[in-house]
C-alpha cells in the first residue's frame, strides 16, 4: 500500500516558515498534484515526503510506516526531477540500472526490470545510446524508467516537464498519466502549471504561503473553490472578483445588481462579500435567452480583445463607472470568436446567476457558489482537504 500521510507537518528555516500545519492524505494508487505559485512550499512538501528535508514538526508516513526520520533510501520512493541528471558517460541501460547495481541486484533481475521499464516507456532499441544522442522527451523517459525499475511504493515528481517545449510537454503529460494508471503507483507531482494539474490529477492540493488551501478533484477546485485564492489560481483566465454587499433580496456590486435569495447562506442584509464570476459565465445580453438565470444587463465598454482561437477574451470597463472614477470596474469575459464586437464599442453583458460565487469579505472563505442553487454552499469538508 503506497498511502502517504502528512500530519501537522511544519518546516521552518530560521525566520522563514516554508510549510505550516500540513495535513494531507494521499491514497494508494492516487495521482495528486501539489500546485501553487513560486515559493508557496510545494517543493518543500515533496522533499519532506522524500526525506531530502526533515520537518521541524509533524510526522510523515508512507505505506503505514512512520518514516519521518528515515533517509530517502529507506522510504520506498523514487523521484523524477526537473533536471533529469543522466550520467553523460553511461548509456541508457547503465543509467536506468544504476540504482539497482548500487543495491547489488543480480544481473538477471536487473535485466528483467530494465527490459520491462524500457517497454513501458517505449525506449526499445535505445539501450546502447548515450544521453546526448536522445531528444529531450527521450531523456525524460530514461529518468522515468530509472524510477520505475526501483518498483517503489510512491513516485515523487518535481516539475519533470518544465524544461520541455510546449508540444512535448502535452505529449509527456499523457505518457505519465498512462504510466501511472498502468503501474498503479501512488504519485505526488509538483507543478506551478494549473492546467497541468487540472488535466493530470485525481486530486489537486492547492498550496499558498506554506498552507494547504484545498485538496479536491480538479473540477471541484474549479467549480467550488474553497476561498478566493483557489478561485483565482485555478482557471485560466482567472475569475473576476468584485466587492459587493447584500442589500435585501439583491446583491449590490456597486456598478450593477443581481437578484439573490440569502436563504441557506448565513448572509444577512448589509453583509460585505467578495463576488466571483468566471469569464466563461459572462455573456453578451443578446444571448441572455440561452442563460437559465441571467442577471440584469450591465452596460460595458470593450477595452481590449484577445482572440486565442476557440474563444476571444474581452477586457471590458463598466460603462457607468468610466466617467465617474479614475479606477473603473474591469470585467473579463470569454466570448465566442464568431461574435461581432469591436474594441471601443459599447455592449451589454449578463452574468449567469447560477455560477456566481460569493466569498466572505474578511476571510476569503467560500459562502456559496450560486445565487440560485444552494447545493454550492462551500462548507463541504472534502473541499477543504480534510481526509
Amino acid at each position: 500500500m503506497g498511502q502517504v500521510n502528512l500530519t501537522d507537518v511544519r518546516k521552518e528555516y530560521e525566520d522563514v516558515v516554508a510549510v505550516e500545519g500540513m495535513d494531507l492524505t494521499i491514497e494508494d494508487d492516487e495521482f495528486v498534484c501539489l500546485v501553487g505559485p513560486s515559493g508557496c512550499g510545494k517543493s518543500t512538501t515533496l522533499e519532506t515526503i522524500a526525506g531530502l528535508t526533515m520537518p521541524t514538526d509533524g510526522t510523515v508516513e508512507i505505506a503505514g510506516l512512520d518514516v519521518t526520520d528515515k533517509p530517502p533510501k529507506d522510504r520506498e520512493i523514487a523521484m523524477v526531477f526537473q533536471n533529469i541528471a543522466l550520467f553523460p558517460h553511461m548509456d541508457v541501460y547503465e543509467n536506468i540500472s544504476f540504482g539497482l547495481r548500487l543495491r547489488n541486484y543480480d544481473d538477471d533481475e536487473i535485466d528483467r526490470r530494465v527490459e520491462r521499464a524500457v517497454e513501458i516507456v517505449q525506449l526499445e532499441g535505445m539501450l546502447d545510446r548515450s544521453p546526448d544522442e536522445l531528444s529531450g522527451g527521450q531523456q525524460q523517459r530514461v529518468g522515468i524508467a530509472r524510477a520505475i525499475v526501483r518498483q517503489p511504493e510512491v513516485f515523487l515528481m518535481d516539475e519533470p516537464l518544465a524544461n520541455l517545449d510546449a508540444k512535448l510537454r502535452v505529449s509527456m503529460r499523457t505518457e505519465i498519466q498512462r504510466l501511472q494508471k498502468e503501474l498503479g503507483i501512488t504519485t505526488v507531482y509538483v507543478t506551478h502549471d494549473q492546467e497541468e494539474a487540472m488535466t493530470m490529477s485525481d486530486r489537486i492540493a492547492v498550496i499558498n504561503d506554506g498552507e494547504l488551501q484545498q485538496c479536491s478533484p480538479p473540477l471541484v477546485c474549479y467549480n467550488q473553490p474553497a476561498n478566493t485564492f483557489v478561485a483565482q489560481f485555478i482557471g485560466s483566465p482567472s475569475m473576476n472578483l468584485f466587492d459587493g454587499e447584500v442589500d435585501g433580496d439583491e446583491l449590490d456590486v456597486g456598478d450593477f445588481r443581481a437578484e439573490f435569495d440569502t436563504v441557506g447562506t448565513g448572509l444577512h442584509d448589509g453583509d460585505a462579500v467578495r463576488v466571483g464570476v468566471r469569464p466563461e459565465d459572462i455573456y453578451l445580453a443578446d444571448d441572455a435567452d440561452n442563460v437559465p438565470h441571467p442577471s440584469d444587463p450591465v452596460r460595458v465598454s470593450v477595452d481590449v480583445l484577445e482572440p486565442v482561437g476557440d474563444q476571444t477574451y474581452a477586457y471590458m470597463l463598466v460603462e457607468d463607472a468610466v466617467g465617474d472614477s479614475d479606477d473603473p470596474t474591469e470585467v473579463l469575459a470569454s466570448l465566442d470568436p464568431d461574435r461581432d464586437i469591436e474594441e471601443q464599442s459599447t455592449v451589454e453583458v449578463v452574468f449567469s446567476r447560477d455560477d456566481v460565487h460569493l466569498f466572505d469579505a474578511a476571510t476569503g472563505d467560500a459562502v456559496t457558489h450560486s445565487l440560485v442553487d444552494r447545493t454550492g454552499v462551500g462548507d463541504d469538508s472534502t473541499a477543504r482537504g480534510e481526509s
